[in-house]
């Protein structure tokens, strides 16, 4: 009876720290995932053809991916595609109100199959997503540039509400992929739990986001090159929140690298 008691209390503490054994069991799970999506086959999440290798077979990646010369130039303040034969590095929105970033890059506009793959990363608990999608970015050249330029890589940090039902911060995990003696998790963290930014517009967004970001220890980007990470770009209302709070703690200079950038309507 005592012993009973005894593994109930053990029990009740071990599910009373939630979050502390989620610290053990999130990486191995994440790992394992990560393992097997490598190994196994799967069906390619455009064509739903059995595949292996990664999530697009490579007919659909040979049909989507971006590639080379043939992939649209992208305004290097917003990471909007340009219009073909523009010529300047930056749209005319960014040009008559320039961003806080110093550089803009973005690897695919948000559309299929890619707002597909990334729902599933991030919504749908699928972290082994993380490790194909990083290498892709890390094989453009222009994030594959900026992530060696930068001293240290920020993820967009998630709010604990949020971190504790998805389980991962998807930005984290490319950083910790990209340049893993250069990511800093803990650099920029949320002081206050901001709505979902779902849906809104620009200025509901930047509303939204007054002073959400702050640097814990300014020391440790002061003066530094940041790369700040995130998995889609909509209006930049949340990076230029976070820029703004890392300019304040003293950076030398800020670039960002999204994943995917939601088009003009």
């Amino acid at each position: 009876r005592q012993w009973g008691r005894r593994r109930g209390e053990e029990s009740q503490t071990w599910s009373g720290h939630g979050s502390s054994a989620a610290q053990y069991t999130g990486p191995m799970l994440s790992s394992a995932a990560l393992w097997l999506s490598a190994r196994l086959p799967q069906q390619c999440l455009a064509c739903h053809t059995w595949a292996q290798g990664g999530p697009l077979c490579a007919a659909c990646w040979a049909t989507f991916a971006p590639h080379g010369p043939a992939a649209p130039p992208r305004c290097t303040g917003c990471g909007l595609a340009l219009p073909q034969g523009y010529s300047g590095p930056r749209c005319g929105a960014c040009l008559r109100q320039p961003p806080p970033w110093q550089a803009c890059h973005v690897w695919v506009d948000y559309a299929y199959p890619w707002a597909d793959l990334l729902t599933r990363w991030k919504l749908h608990q699928q972290p082994a997503l993380a490790r194909p999608i990083a290498h892709w970015l890390g094989a453009d050249p222009a994030i594959a540039a900026a992530v060696a330029q930068a001293d240290v890589l920020v993820p967009i940090p998630l709010s604990r509400q949020r971190l504790r039902q998805r389980g991962f911060n998807q930005a984290a995990q490319l950083t910790a992929l990209l340049a893993p003696a250069k990511s800093h998790p803990m650099a920029l963290q949320r002081q206050q739990e901001a709505p979902s930014q779902r849906g809104l517009t620009r200025v509901q967004r930047q509303r939204n986001l007054r002073q959400a970001f702050h640097v814990p220890a300014p020391a440790a980007v002061q003066g530094q090159r940041v790369l700040l990470v995130d998995d889609v770009l909509t209006t930049g209302a949340t990076l230029q929140a976070a820029c703004l709070a890392l300019q304040a703690a003293g950076v030398q200079e800020v670039a960002v690298v999204a994943v995917a950038r939601t088009p003009n309507s």
